[in-house]
């Protein structure tokens, strides 16, 4: 009995595992874009946290000060987007369970 649960386990360790590999490749196909100022500023980037676009409106272009905190609004709301997706597709991914960062299966 003890063998026929532990084979059971590890089955599922490796599909879990499976499922873990699948959700990391579809997370780096991920995009976000973030925005600020009311779509003053848009930055793109993609799963792997890389920015991909960017699209400054030019009413900001002659207030550097602004600029700047629209760039750095943009770019932290695209990457918010991205971890939240990240954090839901390995969540359903490992049915819930919370993995340490890195962490290989099946051990």
């Amino acid at each position: 009995m003890f063998k026929g649960g532990m084979a059971g386990m590890m089955k599922k360790a490796q599909q879990m595992q499976e499922n873990v590999q699948q959700a990391q490749a579809e997370i780096k196909q991920l995009t976000a874009t973030g925005t600020a100022g009311g779509g003053l500023v848009n930055i793109s980037i993609n799963g792997e946290h890389q920015a991909t676009d960017i699209q400054i409106s030019p009413n900001v272009m002659d207030d550097k000060d602004t600029l700047e905190d629209l760039l750095l609004t943009a770019i932290n709301d695209a990457n918010q987007q991205i971890a939240d997706a990240s954090a839901a597709k390995m969540k359903d991914a490992t049915g819930g369970m919370k993995l340490p960062g890195g962490a290989n299966l099946p051990f």
